[in-house]
């Protein structure tokens, strides 16, 4: 009988996001594909070290411990790797008890076709240019920052995932955000007045909102997923995101309008197993804290 993913949150995670592989990336740019393989053949036996994304997908799989009636979150590898480098990731999958059973290695062919073959909701990567692909197609992805500081959450005790999100170009599209860009702040203000009854355009991460969303109401009593949105925006601009999320009936838990203030120790305080935010002057300073990726703008021509 096969395995239907239908209804289920899927997850594609990348080696790096899922692992500490940064010895083994420096060997693979200095000295290439083979040297990488060959480097991972001989150190099989030893178990990899969590990444900055282990966190994150521990805490989704433990949603389907407590789920009635089957699985509900799949997390499948996604590597531009062959299969001949799988040995020592999936020892180090079991060494940790994660149940990920999937994976795709492409052997160096673009992963965008399998995301969509297997219905992707979220996609984290530490290469650039698969996230592009990914934003470009319409799947939720993140660029993972990987210089972060050691052991975000690996050892900690899981009772809720945490998830935050910035609101414009993440949750939202950019239209708003290019008029701040272009016309200042005070524009961007009057604009967001005018239209405060007006929902904002989805971003490349609403849908995704939605599907966690729909988790949680599942789960109603006992949930296990919280949300938090942290946004630069302040009041007035703040209506017309009230009212959009209300106008696509998803909630956040918490709701941070900082006006500019830093996102940094808000996270912290939040305690977010990852931050999702469309610049990487938020995202480098967000990563000294919690876990933490960068969202691309859609490419005009994608």
């Amino acid at each position: 009988m096969a395995y239907d993913l239908d209804g289920r949150l899927v997850i594609g995670v990348s080696t790096r996001t899922l692992f500490d592989l940064s010895c083994e990336n420096r060997i693979f740019e200095r000295q290439g594909l083979e040297a990488y393989r060959k480097y991972q053949i001989e150190h099989e036996e030893e178990v990899l070290k969590p990444g900055p994304g282990f966190a994150l997908v521990r805490a989704l799989l433990s949603i389907n411990e407590a789920a009635v009636g089957g699985s509900r979150v799949e997390v499948i590898i996604m590597s531009h790797n062959n299969a001949d480098t799988s040995v020592r990731l999936f020892r180090s999958i079991a060494y940790y008890g994660l149940h990920i059973t999937r994976a795709v290695f492409s052997g160096g062919s673009p992963l965008v076709p399998y995301l969509n073959a297997f219905g992707t909701d979220l996609f984290l990567s530490a290469n650039e240019e698969d996230v592009q692909q990914a934003i470009d197609s319409g799947i939720a992805a993140g660029i993972i920052c990987t210089d972060r500081r050691e052991g975000h959450f690996a050892d900690s005790v899981i009772d809720q995932i945490r998830i935050a999100f910035d609101g414009d170009a993440v949750l939202f599209s950019d239209e708003s955000e290019r008029i701040f860009k272009r016309d200042g702040l005070e524009a961007f203000e009057e604009n967001e007045r005018r239209l405060a009854d007006s929902p904002l355009k989805e971003g490349p991460f609403a849908n995704f909102l939605k599907a966690l969303s729909s988790l949680q109401r599942e789960f109603e009593g006992r949930i296990p997923i919280r949300t938090a949105l942290v946004t630069s925006r302040c009041a007035p601009a703040h209506e017309r995101v009230v009212r959009t999320l209300r106008a696509w009936n998803v909630r956040v838990d918490e709701a941070f309008f900082l006006g500019g203030v830093s996102k940094r120790n808000v996270l912290a305080a939040f305690g977010a197993h990852i931050f999702f935010d469309d610049q990487e002057i938020h995202t480098r300073r967000a990563a000294e804290v919690v876990p933490a990726a960068r969202v691309p703008l859609r490419s005009r021509a994608g």
